[in-house]
């Protein structure tokens, strides 16, 4: 029976059964507050599917379109429409406490410098636990869940709706309609869920947060829905009009739409009592159902967010503290050396296989000779060592359990453990200066000038890497742009799809930004903030190249040693050879929008303006960007020191608001657009 074919009657009836098993789902996976029996529920369920298979009518939002659907292609891209950022860390009390008089100084500061506004409250904050799963960005359009996705680098995330429909705690419609929404929380494997699937499965799984972040990146949605995931929320990311006095509206709008919020979200006036909540709540992590890495701590005051506003990586009026590693004992077996990128020597140690923090552990980095000698191990071999995951993260060798040297030497390479190339001591750290001739060295350079921060070459992994090595003699990455069709195709495992895809990745990476193309290269001792400020000060490949020490250093954060590691990395013959090669194979770095002096004549400059509404020929980042370019200032909500608002399509309370103080507003995008272009000369 077709969808034109269903009765009134019958679509009545499955809206009414999908209504009413949603309402059991919320109060059973987000409540915690069961309403039916199972038996009652699967007499519904069953009735529905009979429905749906005789009419053909299924609903987006029918809990049928929960046990996953067809195997998935690959991951698609996704942009979100507001910037996920990290969180800043503290180790101890004693970094909380540096946040904290971070935070009582620039709110000193902005009053002081602002005696005609309300001044900002004293500090009051909000803990949350820091979940250990993998981050979930929702958005929903008019009520209904249209998206979903990885936290990618922040920008740009993986498209994973069919997966985090199979977790019953996430809604697929809401009750707020009135525009589109981003909402941030954790996917997760509860622990109790963990041990119930292991006792069943062929192939049981180790950790709660790799089961849940492998389920929701897995091509399959019905392999999810088998790991029966659950998901917190915690944060409203964007809103088309919506706004927030404090953190406690925010989280009573996630809880009246039917979004799950852990039941532990509690509010402090002083930084003593979050001290001491801190510590609670980590003496009773054991006694969760679900991993946590440690808490957030959070202002609570949602103008003075807007006012402390962030850094190039975090928000400033947010901190994760980091709870204490957890600790065990066990034999160390063996220590291999490892070769990376730069040549430098890693000492890996292996361990006697032990449980600790929720993960087996066998591997643990040494940082080098002087760590192995500071920690008493040198004569460790075969002795029982103490170890902690640092951070719940990275594996690390505290030192012996006794102070005898009783066990076998640890004995240092003078030579490459790869290439057999003598090595040098250069600092605290082993190198093998073989760079042209040293495997590890060559696949791990490809592999970093492939990756996603670097020249983003989709379809491109180590194991691609190691393989071009092998088979094709690739040994630097001006190589790859010479690859042919017929090489790849002739390749183990490569058929003509995958060579037209990694040719046609290669060829789409010709264009990246200079800043891109640079931290591709893999200058020593730079990261992605100083190549960004190189492409920005010099604007082009040659300018960098040509650059001198002295004009480096003249550079912010650029110091003796990153100044001359980049012009020790552009004197090298080998290098100036590898990037003329590219050059020649039509790699051409796009140079980085220059400046524009700011046009002081702009309707723009020195106006407080708010952005609401849709925009489509501009994402929200852009607008903004393109605003404060101009010299104008951008908010989050009006108010009586709102200068000028800029109304998008569907523009709700806040152009509402700007009419009711008569703030001066800019309805129509293709006009605003235009006052852009004039005011950046353009560019815009």
């Amino acid at each position: 029976m077709t969808n034109q074919a269903a009765s009134a009657e019958q679509q009545a009836r499955i809206q009414e059964l999908i209504t009413e098993l949603n309402r059991y789902n919320y109060h059973y996976y987000t409540l915690d507050k069961p309403i039916a029996s199972d038996k009652e529920y699967d007499m519904l369920y069953d009735e529905l599917v009979t429905l749906e298979q005789e009419t053909g009518v299924v609903l987006p939002n029918s809990p049928t379109q929960r046990v996953g659907g067809e195997l998935l292609n690959g991951f698609d891209p996704h942009r979100h429409l507001a910037r996920l950022w990290s969180l800043d860390k503290a180790q101890n009390e004693g970094d909380l406490q540096a946040w904290y008089q971070r935070v009582v100084k620039l709110i000193a500061d902005y009053n002081t410098k602002n005696p005609d506004v309300t001044p900002l409250p004293d500090p009051h904050f909000v803990v949350e636990l820091k979940f250990d799963g993998l981050t979930l960005n929702l958005t929903y359009s008019n009520g209904e869940l249209v998206q979903a996705a990885t936290r990618g680098n922040g920008s740009i995330g993986e498209s994973i709706l069919p997966q985090v429909k199979t977790i019953r705690s996430v809604p697929l419609t809401i009750p707020y309609t009135a525009g589109t929404l981003e909402i941030q929380g954790e996917g997760i494997m509860n622990l109790s869920v963990l041990e119930a699937y292991n006792q069943t499965a062929a192939e049981p799984l180790k950790n709660a947060r790799n089961a849940a972040a492998g389920a929701l990146r897995n091509l399959n949605p019905k392999v999810t829905a088998t790991r029966k995931l659950n998901a917190f929320f915690y944060n409203v990311g964007y809103t088309d009009d919506l706004t927030f006095d404090t953190h406690q509206e925010m989280m009573q709008f996630l809880r009246d739409n039917e979004f799950k919020v852990n039941p532990y979200v509690t509010y402090f006036s002083t930084i003593d009592e979050v001290k001491a909540e801190l510590q609670r709540v980590q003496e009773q992590r054991a006694s969760l159902d679900y991993l946590i890495d440690g808490a957030v701590v959070k202002l609570t005051d949602m103008r003075t967010r807007e006012v402390l506003g962030y850094t190039d990586k975090f928000p400033r009026w947010a901190v994760a503290f980091k709870f204490e590693a957890e600790e065990t004992t066990t034999v160390l077996e063996s220590v291999s050396w490892e070769v990376g990128r730069t040549g430098k020597i890693t000492p890996v140690a292996r361990v006697e296989a032990v449980e600790l923090a929720g993960v087996t552990v066998q591997n643990c980095t040494l940082n080098n000779i002087g760590d192995i000698e500071r920690k008493n191990l040198k004569f460790a071999l075969g002795s029982r060592v103490f170890i902690r995951r640092s951070n719940d993260v990275i594996p690390e060798i505290l030192g012996k359990v006794t102070d005898e040297q009783d066990g076998q030497e640890i004995v240092c390479p003078t030579q490459c453990p790869s290439c057999g190339s003598n090595l040098e001591m250069r600092g605290a750290h082993l190198f093998c200066n073989n760079k042209l001739g040293c495997k590890p060295q060559i696949v791990a350079r490809l592999a970093h000038f492939a990756s996603r921060d670097a020249m983003d070459i989709e379809t491109f992994s180590v194991m691609t890497a190691e393989q071009l090595y092998d088979e094709v003699e690739v040994r630097d990455p001006a190589d790859l742009y010479a690859l042919t069709f017929e090489q790849l195709v002739a390749l183990n495992r490569f058929g003509e799809k995958k060579a037209n895809n990694l040719l046609q990745s290669l060829e789409a990476s010709k264009t990246r930004e200079l800043s891109s193309f640079l931290f591709a290269l893999g200058i020593p001792n730079t990261g992605k903030t100083t190549t960004r400020a190189l492409a920005e000060h010099y604007l082009s490949l040659e300018g960098v190249m040509g650059a001198t020490t002295e004009e480096l250093m003249g550079l912010q954060d650029v110091g003796a040693i990153v100044a001359d590691s980049i012009v020790s990395y552009f004197a090298d013959p080998l290098n100036r050879a590898s990037v003329e090669k590219m050059l020649a194979l039509g790699v051409a770095p796009q140079s980085e929008e220059p400046k524009a002096p700011v046009n002081t004549d702009s309707i723009f400059f020195g106006k407080t303006v708010v952005l609401t509404g849709t925009l489509h020929q501009l994402t929200r980042d852009d607008a903004t960007a393109k605003l404060e370019a101009c010299g104008a200032k951008v908010t989050g909500s009006v108010s009586k020191k709102t200068d000028l608002v800029i109304a998008g399509e569907k523009a709700g309370s806040k152009l509402a608001k700007a009419e009711q103080l008569g703030i001066p507003t800019i309805t129509d995008e293709n006009e605003f657009v235009r006052l852009l272009n004039e005011a950046l000369g353009g560019q815009g």
